[in-house]
């Protein structure tokens, strides 16, 4: 999803391709058709290493049943916890921070638990 005129839309195709719906309605409707969760990326979030767009994240959290997958814009530790306890996701996805490095995975599950977030080990 984008913003745009304050709202979300939905795009195709890693944010090439405009959609013309709104992302929340979307994630209902998705919801209703059966879909078991949801992986929400916001594309003006990815690649920015900013954290998660957490308004976004939140909005499509309190309107659906399903879990919600936070993804787009990872750049440390803290933005994975703040996914799931600001953005109310029930999980979160980054690739960078490990790919290049930066972080591990076991870092990521131990500050999560810290904040109190239960993780698989």
């Amino acid at each position: 999803a984008k913003r745009a005129d304050g709202h979300w839309e939905v795009f195709t195709h890693g944010g090439r391709n405009a959609t013309g719906l709104d992302a929340v309605e979307w994630a209902r409707k998705v919801e209703s058709l059966g879909a078991g969760e949801i992986l929400l990326t916001s594309m003006d979030r990815d690649g920015t290493r900013e954290g998660f767009d957490l308004e976004l994240t939140r909005a499509v959290s309190d309107v659906v049943g399903i879990p919600v997958i936070a993804s787009g814009g990872v750049g440390n530790l803290e933005h994975l916890a703040d996914g799931i306890l600001k953005g109310g996701a029930d999980a979160v996805l980054a690739a960078s921070i490990f790919h290049f490095g930066e972080y591990t995975v076991a870092q990521a599950k131990d500050l999560m638990a810290a904040r109190g977030i239960e993780v698989r080990r």
